[in-house]
C-alpha cells in the first residue's frame, strides 16, 4: 500500500515538474525603486488604452522625480512640454527636478486612437 502511495506522489511531482518547465515560472517583481540614488523619488505613470492611471500626480517642491512610464495597454508615450520631457517604449524614464511650485500638463505623445487627444493628466508641485 505505501509503495503505491509513493508511486501517486512521484508521479503528481512529476506532472506538476513537467508542467512549470513547459510554460515557466512567473517572473519575479522587478523594485524599479532600487537603484534610485539618494534624494530621488520614483514616480511610476502607468498608461493604457486613452488615459493614464490618475489624472493628478503630486510631488514637493524642489524634489528630484525619476519618472517612470509603464505602458499597460497599448503603446503610448508621455510628453511635459514645459519641462522638455519626452518619455516613450524605448526611452521610459527620466529624472527631473521640480523648483517652481505649479501645474504641469502631461499627455500622450504618440498617437494612440481616437481617444488620443483626451489622454491627459497633470503634474501637481506643491
Amino acid at each position: 500500500m505505501q509503495k503505491w502511495i509513493m508511486f501517486v506522489f512521484f508521479a503528481a511531482a512529476s506532472v506538476l515538474a513537467l508542467f512549470l518547465l513547459t510554460f515557466g515560472l512567473p517572473e519575479k517583481p522587478v523594485d524599479e525603486s532600487a537603484g534610485l540614488a539618494e534624494g530621488v523619488s520614483l514616480l511610476k505613470i502607468k498608461a493604457s488604452n486613452y488615459e493614464f492611471d490618475q489624472t493628478e500626480y503630486k510631488v514637493e517642491k524642489g524634489s528630484k522625480v525619476k519618472l517612470l512610464l509603464q505602458n499597460t495597454n497599448g503603446i503610448h508615450g508621455i510628453a511635459i512640454e514645459s519641462m522638455n520631457v519626452t518619455l516613450t517604449k524605448d526611452s521610459p524614464s527620466a529624472e527631473v527636478e521640480f523648483n517652481e511650485p505649479g501645474t504641469y500638463p502631461i499627455h500622450c505623445s504618440i498617437p494612440c486612437g481616437e481617444g488620443h487627444l483626451e489622454m491627459k493628466a497633470v503634474i501637481v508641485v506643491q
